[in-house]
């Protein structure tokens, strides 16, 4: 299958998940007109989050469904829709945790409503709690409505019983990885490498990879043993763009990746390329500035020089190929498909072409 023909059916797939999510917050909408218009305006705010993502989810769910067969796409496009919408929620509430109040460039559910609170001359404080506050009750409505589109899926019961099994492993894992990240943030104490990366699957590459693509076979009605061999591909891929998204936090250019290169820096933000660096004999100098929540942009030039004079860069971006290539020797198994092979091969290809 050539490039050409895996992006029509990659944009077809994401077609079909749009229609699902617009016809579930259609039906949203108007069951909470009743309510009144305040109620309308939270699930359009919650609404306009799932807007322009990458939909990396339901392409896993939906390229493991077909390469292994499956003909209904309707039923993976609402089972890819629910991974999406786990994201929205997931990030929702990762902002509330993070006191973010937007992301890639524009006010997230918090920023929305704590603008609308500010515009009403409401104090900051006060404007920003209520924020939260509405970002808190978006993301549980999304988090529960994930489990609702699994079951209006259509499909038998014992299939989707063991759909919200492994929906279920994909919030507990990435609640126990957010739990860890939280824990993070509050020490003083760098975390080694192998535990950033422990946490950094736990919190993305589950419910991101792993679980989308056991989804999508258990849906097929696969083997088990191709469900063990898609959740050690979608494990190692998940880690390897986890990777390379702490990378382009840093050295990423903001055009492109709609990203701002200077928030995890001023966050402090333990990730690979920090831990790794705190190794060095280079962080000596450069420790006083990461987490400093006013630097400034020629004081994040030193930072990155440093990084790259370490050696952490390019022991960040080796540790991504690492992964991908893990990722991609599991694909070798013999019980795998050619299709599949075909269909996830250039899933590697993507994540690594970010950091080049």
């Amino acid at each position: 299958m050539n490039a050409q023909r895996l992006h029509a059916l990659s944009l077809e797939r994401q077609r079909q998940v749009d229609a699902v999510l617009d016809r579930f917050f259609s039906l949203a909408k108007n069951r909470a007109a009743s309510f009144g218009a305040e109620y309308v305006k939270l699930w359009e705010t919650l609404e306009s989050n799932t807007v322009g993502g990458k939909r990396f989810r339901p392409r896993m769910v939906m390229a493991a469904y077909e390469a292994l067969g499956g003909t209904d796409s309707e039923a993976a496009a609402y089972v890819g829709a629910a991974f999406e919408l786990l994201h929205t929620a997931l990030i929702v509430h990762d902002d509330v945790i993070d006191r973010d109040f937007s992301r890639r460039g524009i006010p997230n559910v918090s920023g929305s409503y704590r603008d609308i609170a500010t515009t009403a001359g409401i104090p900051i404080p006060t404007a920003e709690h209520r924020g939260m506050s509405a970002a808190v009750i978006a993301g549980d409505l999304a988090l529960f409505n994930a489990y609702r589109l699994i079951d209006r899926s259509g499909v038998a019961d014992g299939t989707r019983s063991r759909l919200l099994e492994i929906m279920d492993d994909a919030l507990f894992a990435s609640a126990a990885g957010e739990l860890i990240d939280v824990d993070f943030s509050i020490t003083t104490k760098m975390p080694k490498v192998q535990d950033v990366l422990a946490m950094e699957r736990l919190k993305t590459a589950v419910y991101s990879f792993e679980c989308p693509l056991q989804a999508g076979a258990v849906l097929a009605g696969a083997d088990e043993s191709i469900v063990e061999v898609l959740g050690a591909f979608g494990r190692e891929i998940g880690v390897a763009y986890q990777i390379v998204d702490d990378l382009l936090g840093v050295f990423g250019v903001e055009t492109e990746t709609g990203k701002t290169t200077i928030g995890d820096l001023r966050e402090g933000k333990r990730t690979v390329l920090i831990a790794h660096a705190t190794t060095t004999p280079q962080w000596a100098g450069i420790r006083h500035l990461v987490g400093k929540p006013d630097l400034s942009l020629d004081e994040a030039t030193v930072v990155r020089a440093a990084l790259e004079v370490s050696g952490s860069r390019a022991f960040t971006e080796a540790l991504a190929r690492v992964h991908a290539g893990r990722a991609l020797t599991s694909l070798e198994r013999p019980v795998l498909p050619e299709r599949l092979r075909v269909e996830l091969t250039p899933v590697a290809d993507d994540v690594l072409s970010r950091v080049k």
